[in-house]
């Protein structure tokens, strides 16, 4: 009751004195409470929709048995697992990735009458369950047809319920149509009552796997983890510059109640009351603003994946259609996030006022900082120690959770070393000949603590988003070199879902106008169950963005990705067993080479290395160099019509386009941050400013001119400004590295060389700087707007 009494009178008129100040910072945990469970929402519910559509693939199955890469393996396994004593039903497959009628689409060759008893969700129903001319389409695949239309040769003859584009043919039409005979993809598995899955494991040849419902769900979970984890992380900068927000206001609330508190203390409310009335009103702030971050996240979510779908920009969930999965525990979580934030920001002013001595508070109206007193770095400089020492700390569950908390740690000792260094920088600027400047030095060094408080959201904001400005330049500057290097060739080709058969190679080689053609075979390989298959491309090795190699060793060399040394842990002269052409191949690795465009690995093998392991003369893409003057159209007319061809210049600005849009979403939670900083900034200079309307009038009694008094409040502003972004730059460069060489390597397994973006941060610091000082000159000018004699009266 004692507590009870205090915060109705004490929180809720200082809440109607200062409105917008509380609101400024309820808006701020609101909008990071919304970003926060938006992102993760959307992302949450396109792999629901992910988890949907394997199993609308698969069927019911107890497991399945896959091939290592879409070339299959012999059907004979069929036959053997067949009579495996548990394997209770068994139903062969044939898969595939394939282009019909210029529509891309999953192929499905089954057994109906095997299906029936493993599958039957992929049966169709119809009287000529075995006609070799029927096909099945799902919802997503008609586009507009109707049954008894012809579709590629086939008559469609019924649809399916999947929102995915799936096509359903009898096996023995899939085998022959598609050059499948004697091949199988999948085996779909009910195992007998009391029997495991292990137990088949000796049977299987070294060209197929155990895939279960489950282990699928962990490699599509794994495809877009690191993505979504660092967008979640992104978000929450914008709930953490709302802490910093909260901060200020109760900073600058606790400061003008000194004499309140102080009186409260004199008439028995206790420290420890006081602490907690304090955590209390930063609490409820922070309730009513994670409340409505609540309900604006989820109508955000719903409208992103009403209007984009659920690809947040990454390129991972590829469907149109993703309904809404709201998880309550989610939504809890991101509330109780919220409000501890707030308290956060709340505990440090909270403990400054319990600590104040009421006799000297309540003769003081907000100056208990002695200025003889110099602040101490110490704590700064341990906590700027312990985040660079994290910094190096190994990922935890393959994710860069200590290379966020290194930044996090960085950030509080940016801020904490702020009175030291304001103190320190203005130090040189005591003795200006120019009055009104050497009172704005004097002030901001004689009160650092307070200068500080608003310096805080400048730090946090500005030193947050050069931090992820230099990373995205870093990125986009290494991801261009790479390009260039990468496609060297006039034109490259690419058939999707299909190949080039080797005559069609040879009439491309003889085509007129062509000088040189190198062709190369790209396809998925698996060598984990539950992780995304790494690419094995055939090619040339001239040409390879190399970063490492080692002298040639025995065996078959292989070239691997920089994401697959760090994902499998390999280096070069190891050796790697990889299942081909129905052998298990050992293979040399014989160098690593920079790729940005496959997060999971590639393998990269010589062509001719490939078709003697394999036996397949077929490609899939080709990079061609032509005479001078020739007209690349000739080549056009002999390729198949799901082939792609483009210039190198084209597919560079088109790379880099789709980088632009897979930070589409950084540039936006950026862009938030900074808005919600530079609000933060404005309140908590313009709330300092108005609070010392009493010193206003002092000033004015000795002589001071009301203008001499603006341009000394301006020129606070641009020194705090100045102080703020090269703190901020400092700081955020140095959180730049993290990003660069800990959290990117440890999410997406590339590394990139620093670049400094200047005009985009140089541009940044003159806005922040302009910022502050348009703050101070209109601040000023409204606290110069109460008369002299009224601002003084409290010292009759």
């Amino acid at each position: 009751m004692v507590l009870a009494e205090p915060f109705s009178w004490l929180a809720l008129g200082e809440w109607r004195a200062h409105p917008w100040r509380v609101v400024l910072a309820g808006l701020a945990i609101a909008v990071g409470v919304a970003l926060g469970l938006a992102v993760h929402l959307v992302n949450q519910s396109a792999l629901d929709e992910f988890a949907r559509a394997i199993h609308s693939v698969n069927g019911e199955a107890d497991l399945q048995i896959r091939s290592t890469t879409p070339a299959g393996f012999d059907e004979e396994l069929y036959a053997k697992l067949a009579r495996h004593p548990s394997v209770a039903h068994i139903s062969p497959v044939v898969e595939l990735a394939v282009t019909l009628d210029g529509q891309a689409l999953t192929l499905l060759g089954i057994d109906p009458l095997r299906a029936a008893l493993v599958t039957p969700s992929l049966l169709w129903r119809d009287d000529n369950v075995l006609a070799d001319d029927r096909i099945h389409l799902s919802e997503a695949a008609m586009q507009g047809r109707k049954i008894g239309d012809k579709f590629a040769g086939f008559t469609i003859a019924g649809t399916l319920p999947s929102d995915r584009a799936i096509a359903i043919v009898d096996i023995a039409a899939a085998q022959n149509r598609f050059g499948m005979l004697g091949r199988l993809q999948r085996l779909d598995i009910k195992l007998a009552a009391g029997h495991r899955a292990e137990e088949l494991r000796a049977a299987l040849p070294v060209d197929a796997a155990i895939v279960s419902e489950q282990s699928e769900e962990r490699r599509g979970d794994s495809l877009s983890r690191a993505y979504r984890v660092n967008l979640d992380m992104l978000a929450m900068v914008a709930l953490l510059t709302g802490g910093f927000l909260v901060y200020s206001a109760q900073s600058l609330s606790v400061t003008r109640r000194q004499t309140h508190f102080a009186l409260l203390r004199v008439l028995g409310l206790r420290r420890r009351r006081l602490l907690a009335q304090i955590c209390l009103e930063g609490g409820m702030v922070g309730a009513i603003g994670a409340a409505i971050g609540v309900l604006l996240g989820g109508a955000l979510a719903f409208l992103t994946l009403r209007l984009l779908g659920g690809d947040l920009g990454g390129g991972y969930f590829k469907s149109g259609h993703v309904a809404l999965s709201f998880h309550p525990l989610a939504a809890i979580t991101l509330f109780a996030l919220g409000v501890a934030t707030a308290v956060a920001g709340s505990l440090l002013p909270a403990r400054l006022a319990a600590r104040a001595q009421p006799a000297v508070a309540l003769k003081n109206l907000g100056g208990d900082e002695d200025p003889r007193k110099r602040p101490k770095p110490w704590i700064a400089l341990c906590l700027l120690a312990a985040g660079g020492l994290l910094a190096f700390a190994p990922p935890v569950w393959d994710l860069p959770l200590l290379g966020y908390g290194s930044i996090g740690i960085l950030l509080a000792g940016g801020v904490a070393a702020m009175p030291w260094l304001a103190r320190t920088l203005l130090a040189p600027l005591q003795s200006s000949p120019n009055p009104a400047f050497d009172l704005a030095a004097k002030r901001l060094w004689g009160a650092p603590r307070q200068a500080a408080i608003a310096l805080s959201g400048i730090v946090a904001s500005a030193s947050l988003t050069i931090a992820m400005a230099v990373m995205v330049a870093s990125f986009r500057g290494s991801v261009d070199d790479w390009l260039v290097q990468l496609l060297p060739a006039d034109l490259y080709i690419r058939v999707e879902n299909g190949e080039l058969s080797p005559d069609l190679q040879e009439k491309l080689a003889a085509t007129p106008g062509v000088a040189h053609i190198a062709f190369r075979k790209s396809t998925p390989l698996r060598l984990a169950a539950d992780r995304p298959a790494v690419a094995l491309i055939a090619r040339e090795i001239e040409g390879l963005p190399l970063i490492e190699g080692s002298p040639r060793g025995t065996g078959t060399p292989a070239w691997i990705s920089e994401p697959m040394q760090l994902i499998y842990h390999l280096r070069p002269g190891d050796r790697l067993a990889v299942p081909l052409g129905g052998a298990e191949r050992q293979l040399t690795i014989a160098g690593v080479w920079r790729d940005y465009g496959r997060q999971h690995g590639a393998l990269v093998l010589r062509r001719e290395d490939y078709q003697a392991m394999t036996g397949d003369l077929s490609a899939n893409e080709a990079a061609v160099d032509l005479l001078p003057g020739a007209d690349p159209g000739a080549l056009r007319k002999e390729l198949p019509d799901n082939a792609m061809m483009g210039q190198s210049a084209v597919i560079r600005a088109a790379g880099l386009k789709l980088f632009d849009r897979s930070f589409a979403v950084t540039y936006g939670l950026e862009a938030i941050a900074i808005l919600v900083g530079l609000s933060g900034v404005a309140a908590t200079l313009s709330a300092q400013i108005i609070a010392r309307a009493k010193e206003f009038g002092m000033l004015r009694h000795i002589g001071v001119r009301r203008r001499q008094i603006q341009m000394m409040l301006t020129l606070e502003g641009a020194l705090l400004g100045g102080l703020g972004i090269a703190a901020g730059m400092g700081l955020g460069v140095a959180m730049s590295q993290v990003l660069i060489h800990v959290v990117n390597p440890q999410s997406f397994h590339w590394t990139m060389q620093t670049r400094l973006p200047w005009g985009l941060l140089g541009g940044f610091a003159a806005a922040m700087v302009l910022a502050a000082t348009m703050t101070g000159l209109l601040a000023g000018r409204r606290a110069l707007s109460i008369d002299a004699v009224r601002a003084v009266r409290e010292d009759w």
